[in-house]
């Protein structure tokens, strides 16, 4: 039997024409038959791809061989199939979405917090003087997230910087962040210290490292991820399941994306109320025209969203 590998990366390094090198770089990916999602900005490279092992490997070593990408720490898990459906390659304006674009104010290619290894984040987690600060969205914390951990009442990452006056009461205390592969700790360490708190550190390599190199202890839950599978075990230690279904309250660690594709909530569901909402979030996306069949599993290859509307379908007011 075949075996797959799903590879998990970021890297901030310039690059000059980011735009050609996407498309370039989709090609790339193309030949070698890996699936998955890319995207290039100037400031560098956040990708998941998934394929053979031996695809996956070519694709590692082509991308260190460039000077720019050298240091990239890709995140390798063995998968039973590939976990995307397509290939895409995407040009834009930041690797991952803040509005935090100003160079002088943030730029993490030369100033973040201090990067912890998962051993160092595990001694420092729980000492008396350190908070520890989920970064990510409502639904990645709710499904998983560390013991005790700070999270935001945040949709997106973008609304990460609003949230700064909020976490002001915690300045006299050391703060670790931490996210899924360490790409938004990159920015929000850098905004946190620009915003005058005196020691940021982040988690080296995400909570897809620290399970690797840990065994996950006291991360509770499991971790959302952004292809096929939608989440992943991290914990091996002392694993719990912390998140309910949206539906009717039952614990259950199953997350799925709602099968109307004009909302695509993620949310977690168990499979009595999966069976009989028919993947959906709510009766409205039940009944909408353009919901998808539900196999099980809650992954669909995205769909474009219809210009001028919200995620629930309904038309905008300007």
């Amino acid at each position: 039997m075949e075996k797959y590998n799903t590879l998990l990366y970021y890297c901030y390094s310039t690059i000059a024409d980011a735009e050609q090198f996407a498309a370039d770089h989709l090609k790339f990916c193309k030949s070698l038959g890996l699936t998955g999602r890319i995207i290039v900005a100037e400031e560098g490279l956040n990708g998941t791809v998934s394929g053979t092992a031996e695809a996956c490997k070519q694709y590692i070593d082509t991308v260190h061989a460039d000077p720019r990408f050298a240091g990239i720490d890709f995140k390798v898990d063995e998968v039973d199939t590939p976990s995307f459906v397509k290939m895409h390659v995407r040009y834009k304006s930041e690797i991952v979405h803040s509005g935090l674009r100003n160079p002088e104010i943030i730029d993490p290619k030369s100033k973040t917090g201090k990067h912890l290894n998962p051993k160092e984040f595990m001694e420092m987690k729980d000492r008396d003087d350190v908070v520890v600060l989920d970064v990510r969205s409502n639904y990645e914390h709710n499904l998983g997230k560390f013991k005790n951990a700070i999270t935001l009442d945040i949709e997106n990452f973008r609304d990460f910087p609003a949230m700064i006056n909020e976490l002001a009461q915690y300045k006299d205390k050391k703060i670790l962040t931490y996210c899924t592969g360490g790409i938004k700790c990159e920015k929000a360490s850098a905004l946190l210290l620009h915003e005058g708190f005196p020691e940021v550190y982040q988690l080296h390599g995400g909570i897809i490292k620290y399970g690797k190199e840990a065994g996950g202890k006291d991360f509770e839950g499991k971790c959302y991820v952004f292809d096929g599978r939608l989440s992943v075990d991290v914990n091996s230690v002392n694993p719990v399941v912390i998140s309910k279904c949206f539906n009717c309250g039952t614990v259950t660690d199953k997350m799925i994306n709602c099968a109307n594709p004009e909302c695509n909530e993620h949310f977690t569901q168990c499979d009595n109320c999966g069976e009989a909402m028919e993947g959906c979030c709510s009766d409205a996306c039940k009944t909408h025209p353009r919901k998808r069949v539900y196999d099980g599993t809650g992954y669909y290859v995205k769909v474009p969203q219809p210009i001028n509307t919200d995620k629930k379908g309904l038309k905008l007011q300007y």
